[in-house]
């Protein structure tokens, strides 16, 4: 088994530099990215599980690496959400 960079399995999240565009849309493109990433991952470890139960010739600790990075991608998903979520709710309080 080949090990992997961390870098090569975690979402893009550094915004390039020479392109200009719109706080906003930056930042729904770069969420619109890690959520595909996080899906993807999702769907990684499903394949996964499925190919070891069918008998194919995966190894039970890649199944279960795939299961514990879709697991912590969700995870990592639901705190940014739950942080957006709050600086949401703290500027329209203070705009009001």
């Amino acid at each position: 088994m080949a090990i992997e960079s961390i870098s090569g399995n975690l979402p893009s999240l550094i915004i390039k530099q020479d392109v200009k565009k719109a706080p906003a849309e930056e930042f729904g493109n770069l969420l619109t990215d890690f959520i595909g990433d996080v899906n993807k991952s999702q769907i990684d470890a499903s394949k996964s599980a499925q190919n070891f139960i069918n008998g194919d010739q995966i190894e039970i600790h890649d199944v279960m690496i795939a299961g514990e990075k879709a697991k912590t991608s969700l995870e990592l998903l639901m705190e940014i959400r739950n942080k957006t979520v709050d600086m949401y709710r703290e500027l329209t309080r203070m705009s009001v």
